[in-house]
């Protein structure tokens, strides 16, 4: 017997009172039903009694604030974390879903937020290793052949031949979600997996979701992105506080209503731009040019960032973002162009030199650049500020002021956390965030620099992240924000260009700028924007 055999065979033999209320009330029976399911950690209660349940050929939005328990939730169901009390039941079957590799065999498939890849192996290596239902699916020619299908099919495009951690976020983002397809599961959590994807890559997406649906199959979608739940959920249920505060079908709810369940309070959802008179360029580019392995990735890039300006850069993820932040802030070295900060040339940039001339990053990935999961709360807030006279003398750090510091910032930015001392590890993806800006913005910067700040996050998180940058703007704190979502960038800049092959064709004032002129210039015709 193959072991989705056996594990339908447990199914079989398991409690069938659920199934047979179900039926005997004349409704279907679910694909997933969740009673009562509990989950604490130390000092925090993360799911506190949930129930749930996901019919056949549904898709059901899972809405709620980052810490709200839906990741934890979903960890639960695929079997990476046990439930401390509380009933999963199957096609109407009670089972305790071990682990992972059950969880496949059960018919259940998860794409998480943060990406679950081998960076130096390839896309067709990493897709082997992944649990699957059958043996046969793991040999390497059989799994490259299924890529290459799947990607046709669906118009997910991926290389079976190309190495994770050369691709950048989006294309990760792909090969996550063509995992669990190649997987065939019946049961398809998704665990924020458009935080990176395009607007046509999401169409994409969400067409297939749909028709996924259509065949029978069950989608459970957990995303802080509202406009993308109404263009493809049937139903929503939403958490607070790790317990369900209501579930509706979408086409009887609005935005502002389930924006309102999420945070207990009303949501600004529309960005109120301050106007603010710029002053001196603070970060001047010219002529930045890199070049590696013979490939051009940044050509010829030149703009200027004033005091108290929100300067934008908009694109689709892959066209030379990631290597242009890099270069700004000293981790790589340009080819060609020269980097003024503050009108002061920087000919040997590094990391550390970029931070005393007065820049600040946030960055696009904080589980990977932004934070030390393993390191506490303290220590990540306070990882700039170390050698600082008001926290250590002679190189002997004083406790009670750092701690002092560390909670001051805790309050201020609004960090959910059992305490300072607790691991990063232990808090959810907004409160990280949060503590990535309370450590940035905390030093009083001249340059920010926020590539895809508000990835992933929910929208009272949003909200907190837009407020805390246009602070620093009224404070004339220069901002170059980068973000592969156009809404953010027409909402939050001042002025912006678009990136595209490496290079900015053309600088917009965000007021004059119209959607298809911004269109034309991402799709390269600059010529006809």
């Amino acid at each position: 017997m193959t072991n989705r055999g056996a594990a339908r065979e447990e199914l079989a033999t398991g409690t069938r009172a659920a199934g047979s209320r179900a039926a005997a009330d004349g409704q279907a029976v679910p694909a997933l039903e969740l009673v009562g399911i509990s989950k604490a950690f130390p000092g925090v209660l993360a799911n506190d009694g949930v129930s749930l349940r996901v019919a056949r050929g549904e898709i059901l939005g899972l809405l709620g604030e980052n810490g709200a328990g839906k990741t934890t939730l979903m960890n639960i169901v695929y079997g990476l974390y046990q439930p401390d009390g509380g009933e999963i039941l199957v096609g109407g079957e009670r089972v305790a879903i071990r682990s992972p590799q059950h969880a496949v065999e059960l018919g259940i498939g998860m794409v998480h937020q943060h990406f679950m890849l081998v960076p130096d192996m390839t896309v067709a290596e990493n897709v082997a290793l992944s649990p699957s239902r059958s043996p046969g699916l793991s040999r390497l020619d059989d799994v490259t052949r299924s890529l290459e299908e799947l990607s046709s099919r669906f118009g997910l495009e991926v290389e079976p031949t190309a190495v994770v951690e050369d691709l950048p976020v989006g294309a990760c983002q792909r090969v996550e979600i063509i995992k669990l397809l190649h997987r065939g599961a019946d049961l398809l959590i998704l665990d924020e997996p458009t935080a990176a994807l395009t607007p046509p890559e999401w169409r994409e997406l969400s067409a297939f979701l749909r028709s996924l649906a259509d065949r029978g199959s069950s989608v459970i979608f957990i995303t802080h992105k509202l406009d993308e739940l109404f263009g493809v959920a049937d139903r929503c249920t939403v958490l607070r506080d790790g317990r369900v505060v209501g579930s509706v079908p979408i086409s009887e709810t609005d935005k502002p209503s389930l924006a309102r369940m999420m945070v207990g309070r009303e949501i600004t959802l529309r960005v109120d731009r301050p106007m603010v008179e710029p002053g001196e360029p603070v970060l001047e580019v010219d002529g930045l040019t890199l070049v590696e392995d013979g490939r051009t990735i940044l050509e010829d890039v030149d703009f200027r960032v004033r005091a108290g300006e929100v300067f934008g850069v908009a694109g689709v993820g892959g066209n030379g973002q990631n290597e242009l932040v890099e270069v700004l802030i000293g981790l790589r070295s340009a080819t060609a162009g020269e980097i003024r900060l503050g009108g002061r040339r920087l000919d040997r940039l590094d990391p550390s030199e970029f931070v005393r001339q007065g820049g600040a990053v946030i960055p696009e990935d904080r589980q990977h650049e932004g934070v030390a999961l393993e390191l506490s709360v303290l220590d990540n807030l306070l990882m700039r500020e170390f050698d600082r006279p008001s926290f250590s003398r002679w190189g002997v750090i004083d406790p009670d002021k750092a701690r002092g510091r560390a909670e001051r910032l805790v309050a201020e930015y609004d960090v959910r956390t059992p305490g300072v001392g607790v691991p990063m590890r232990q808090l959810s993806g907004g409160n990280q965030q949060k503590a990535v800006l309370a450590r940035e913005l905390g030093r009083d910067p001249r340059l920010v620099i926020a590539f895809q700040p508000t990835r992933g996050l929910d929208v009272g998180a949003i909200e907190f992240v837009y407020r805390k940058l246009n602070e620093q703007k009224r404070a004339g704190v220069a901002i170059l924000l980068i973000s592969f979502e156009l809404d953010e960038i027409l909402s939050m800049t001042d002025r912006f260009t678009v990136m595209v092959g490496g290079r900015f064709p053309r600088v917009l004032e965000a007021d004059e700028a119209d959607p298809e002129t911004v269109g034309l210039l991402m799709g390269g015709e600059a010529e006809r924007a």
